[in-house]
């Protein structure tokens, strides 16, 4: 019986284009497709790696004259909440969450049309629509789910109907061998106080340590820049440097 290695990955490189995260810098990512039977597999080595997934692509930075970008992860066996978290965890104890197939839906892409509207209005994804929204979460070769975060259902009667409280937060999240990686997450940004998305993560690195998964994968963190200083305060956790995966002192 003749044996067929598996298809040799292929790797591309895009053209240099404006940094998203400090300005006067340009970026350049290396990217590859995600399909067939050893997707799965290889979305987990290439995260070991320091790539991020996007649909059925992953990449990561290979910019020319700068390193910022740093993929971290999260050591959910040793980590322990500091006080402001702990604070945060009991202001939503009220919010009920559901893992739930990637599927979208229209009360979803209203609460990421809000999100965006109101925290990224200039960014990227700005004009992405119904379609665009569907295909990010339910165009994946890998594991995946969807967890949704709703206030707990205040009526008074229960019903056929299964009647669902107000949508707050969705998390798209890949299920690996060693842990999980949010993917992209958006929540309402009517509730500052709730500080939802550190809620999220925070609910990511329980659900993680309850599943015996020793790591939540956050993505890349860059020294300097604001959108991205929320990622350092969940410690302990590990950065990738040229000698692999270390603790970030």
């Amino acid at each position: 019986m003749t044996k067929h290695a598996p298809k040799t990955q292929q790797f591309f490189m895009t053209a240099p284009s404006p940094c998203p995260y400090l300005d006067g810098h340009f970026e350049r990512k290396v990217f590859t497709y995600l399909s067939g039977a050893y997707a799965d597999g290889m979305n987990g080595v290439l995260t070991l790696g320091g790539f991020r997934r996007s649909q059925n692509i992953v990449y990561r930075p290979v910019c020319e004259e700068c390193r910022a970008c740093v993929s971290v992860r999260i050591l959910t066996r040793e980590f322990v909440p500091d006080n402001t978290m702990k604070r945060i965890y009991k202001i939503n104890t009220d919010i009920v969450s559901e893992v739930i197939a990637p599927e979208a839906t229209a009360e979803q892409y209203g609460l990421f049309r809000t999100y965006l509207n109101h925290r990224h209005a200039d960014g990227g994804m700005a004009g992405m629509t119904m379609s665009d929204y569907s295909m990010m979460v339910a165009d994946s070769p890998v594991h995946t789910r969807l967890v949704e975060y709703r206030l707990a259902y205040s009526g008074q009667k229960k019903t056929s109907e299964n009647k669902k409280g107000q949508l707050l937060a969705v998390a798209l999240t890949d299920i690996l061998p060693d842990g999980y990686s949010m993917v992209y997450s958006f929540y309402y940004p009517g509730k500052s106080k709730r500080s939802l998305g550190t809620f999220m993560i925070l609910d990511h690195i329980r659900r993680s340590y309850e599943n015996g998964l020793p790591y939540v994968y956050l993505g890349y963190w860059v020294a300097g820049s604001r959108k991205m200083q929320y990622k350092i305060r969940f410690k302990p956790q590990e950065h990738l440097g040229h000698k692999g995966w270390s603790i970030y002192e």
